[in-house]
């Protein structure tokens, strides 16, 4: 029988871990919903398959990747450019559909990073703890459950922020509902586009955000390991390519420990960094201002002799 505080913590993040704090051990109970939200991407030998399913899933996972990567990242967690209360809140929304938790959790964790990366209490460093530990083992047990809302009280004092992070799951929720009834609009007004409510529902929200997953998750694994470095830094951080394009520019991982304060992660025009791109538009409509990029003496400072990169 399933605990009461596990199905709690399902809901309302403010819950307590289930487990005791050990570092290293799994809360298999309390991280269902997140296997079940792979085992749910198999349901597409059933659903089928249509262009539009296809269109919706893409669409979201760039959204959602900009969200995560523009605000949730350089934003929340660095503060590399400044908004409005109410954009603030929107791309918090929006970061939220990507369920990867709340905003205060994941600029909490990140900033924790930043400040102990790839030493041994750096959560996700692939070097100290192993690739899979890094990639998804970390966020699934019980100490890394709680926002760390002592690092992050610039966030904290915004009440809008921290609804959403005690209960990250209300939006992913509302998300599903509203592509499976969109979907079932869709099959009846326009039944030529062959899609249905079941077929949004696992391409556009299974699918989709199992991806955007694995995509973002290879910035804690991968980007540590593969690549090349450009800067001295005392952790071991990587430019990656590959990456870079997958997760629209936070592949540039060396570059962005060398300087976090940059809004720009690709530090050189060839660096593609569509985050950077996404953002830059949002300034030019005034939604969003004061973008911090890299000063000239610290893009040339603590540079690898003959590097190429």
């Amino acid at each position: 029988m399933i605990n009461r505080s596990v199905l709690l913590a399902w809901f309302d993040s403010s819950a307590p871990p289930t487990v005791d704090g050990c570092e290293r051990r799994v809360d298999w109970l309390r991280v269902l919903p997140f296997i079940g939200m792979h085992v749910a991407c198999l349901a597409v030998f059933f659903v089928g398959v249509s262009a539009t399913a296809l269109w919706i899933a893409a669409v979201l996972y760039v959204l959602r990747m900009l969200a995560i990567t523009g605000f949730y990242h350089r934003y929340f967690s660095h503060r590399t450019f400044r908004t409005s209360r109410a954009v603030q809140f929107v791309f918090a929304v929006l970061g939220t559909m990507a369920v990867q938790r709340g905003p205060l959790w994941w600029a909490a964790h990140h900033r924790h990073h930043h400040a102990h990366a790839d030493e041994e209490t750096d959560s996700h460093s692939p070097h100290q703890h192993g690739f899979w530990w890094s990639h998804v083992g970390w966020f699934l047990n019980a100490a890394n459950f709680r926002t760390r809302s002592e690092l992050v009280p610039d966030l904290a004092r915004y009440p809008e922020l921290r609804f959403l992070d005690r209960f990250d799951i209300v939006v992913p929720i509302a998300l599903a509902i509203a592509l499976f009834l969109t979907g079932e609009s869709l099959a009846v007004l326009f039944p030529g586009l062959a899609t249905s409510g079941w077929q949004l529902l696992i391409w556009g929200f299974f699918v989709s955000t199992v991806a955007l997953y694995h995509a973002t998750f290879t910035v804690n694994s991968l980007a540590h390991v593969f690549g090349r470095r450009r800067y001295e830094t005392s952790d071991h951080s990587r430019n990656n390519w590959l990456l870079a394009l997958l997760t629209f520019g936070e592949g540039w991982h060396n570059n962005h420990h060398h300087f976090p304060g940059s809004v720009r992660q690709g530090f050189y025009w060839w660096e593609i960094d569509l985050t950077y791109y996404a953002l830059r538009a949002l300034a030019a409509c005034g939604l969003i201002w004061d973008l911090k990029t890299v000063p000239p003496r610290i893009l040339e400072a603590r540079r690898v002799a003959r590097a190429g990169a």
